[in-house]
């Protein structure tokens, strides 16, 4: 019995140990709890590669731990928590048992490539990581394009070159929002909003191609960046008058005006013209120079003159001069004549009046006119003899609108009595004058 127990006890503890021995293995074998992920970042900042690995420590009687391997140049970069690599831009980080991190400060694009988190078990067990460095885009100055200035008619090259990773695209714009002309050899104008390639080609440019061109460089990798370059078109001074002649009545404000188109810009004056010469008009009280600026190569030049008078009424010359040349445009003030609205409703009446006592005169009878009761001397009226009187509309006071005066039944004369003079009261007095003029001569 005692040998049995015995027997039986050496193979229960040999069962038992083969039982530790088998939970031992299959406990303790390590194996990575997720893949190790690929890492995309920019030059100049932080990487990070990130290893789980669970069941790390003694396996089959040998110590198992994490080492860092870039795989391209199988250089051992960290074993454990110790960094082996000479780049202090590495550093190894054990956050807990399970978690095991490389990290790679400021980025170089040459730090691109597949870096292993390896298990040195049997067979070994590893992981693999791609990391991509990229690069926004940055325009290179030497082997691009600055400002340029043309002569109208020529042909503009605008280079523009951009380095980064990926490759970077070039796109040319207005900065104004039009489009970009090109006129190809023997084929049709093209306009385009966009145009892509390194290089823009505009033959036989025009006034209307001046202005900012941008070159835009772009890979995804944000910040796109641009670079702003000024086509200068250069022509001679051009001016483009709406009206030549512009009338005006005396005492009011007129405003003239001439378009110029120059590229460089030129100097502006206007002058007055008397005997096909004139000084520079200047601001004053009396003139006011103006300009407008429409765009790069046009503006408005205005000349507003106050308060017309008689003299003012001439030419006026707009003159436009730069590099290239001189042009002048000339600008004719007339005088307006206000038309006058009649003083009274009896007006016809007055003429009629006056007729009659021309004809009266003619026959050696003088029958004094209305208007030189008010004179002394020799115009005084003869005793006896009844003179014809129109009365006279009171004075309008200044800065009014001119209305028609017409007399009414209540006028009152200045003595304060009512006068009345109907058209045929009129008539009478002036047959009755007559009559009686003739008796007194021949008596």
């Amino acid at each position: 019995m005692v040998r049995l127990s015995t027997a039986r006890s050496r193979l229960l503890a040999e069962i038992v140990t083969a039982l530790i021995l088998f939970g031992t293995v299959a406990s303790y074998e390590p194996e990575f709890l997720e893949p190790l992920k690929n890492v995309t970042v920019t030059e100049g900042r932080e990487a990070t590669f990130t290893c789980v690995v669970d069941h790390l420590g003694g396996y089959r009687g040998q110590w198992v731990g994490v080492a860092w391997i870039k795989a391209d140049t199988k250089a051992i970069l960290a074993i454990h928590n110790r960094v082996i690599t000479h780049n202090n831009r590495m550093n190894v980080i054990h956050s807990d048992h399970k978690t095991w991190e490389l990290k790679i400060k400021d980025v170089k694009r040459n730090d691109s490539g597949e870096y292993m988190c390896q298990i040195n078990t049997d067979p070994m067990k590893m992981q693999v990581g791609y990391l991509n460095v990229v690069i926004p885009p940055d325009i290179e100055e030497k082997d691009t394009t600055g400002d340029v200035m043309v002569p109208e008619g020529s042909t503009v090259k605008l280079f523009c070159k951009a380095k980064g990773f990926p490759e970077p695209r070039i796109e040319w714009r207005r900065e104004n929002g039009k489009a970009i002309v090109l006129r190809p050899p023997n084929q049709p104008k093209n306009e385009v909003v966009l145009w892509e390639g390194p290089e823009l080609l505009m033959d036989k440019v025009a006034r209307d191609d001046m202005g900012a061109y941008l070159c835009i460089a772009s890979n995804d990798i944000p910040p796109a960046v641009s670079k702003r370059m000024v086509v200068q078109v250069h022509f001679h001074p051009l001016i483009r008058i709406r009206d030549q002649l512009v009338g005006a009545p005396v005492g009011t404000n007129v405003t003239l005006e001439c378009e110029v188109e120059a590229s460089p810009k030129s100097i502006n004056y206007w002058s007055k013209m008397q005997n096909n010469t004139g000084p520079q008009i200047v601001n004053s009280r009396k003139y006011i120079n103006e300009e407008l600026i429409i765009n790069e190569y046009t503006l408005n030049m205005k000349l507003t003159i106050k308060t017309l008078e008689p003299e003012d009424f001439t030419a006026y010359k707009c003159t436009a001069k730069n590099s290239l040349g001189e042009v002048q445009g000339t600008i004719t003030l007339y005088e307006i004549q206000l038309l006058r609205p009649s003083t009274t409703a009896q007006d016809p009446i007055v003429d009629t009046i006056g007729e009659e006592i021309d004809h009266i005169t003619d026959n050696n009878i003088d029958i004094p006119r209305s208007h030189d009761r008010h004179r002394g001397g020799d115009h005084a009226p003869r005793q006896g003899i009844q003179s014809v009187t129109v009365p006279t509309p009171p004075s309008r006071p200044r800065n009014t609108h001119q209305v028609p005066y017409s007399p009414s039944e209540n006028a009152l004369d200045p003595d304060g009595t009512t006068s009345v003079y109907p058209s045929t009261l009129l008539l009478f007095i002036t047959a009755i004058s007559a009559l009686m003029a003739k008796l007194w001569t021949s008596t």
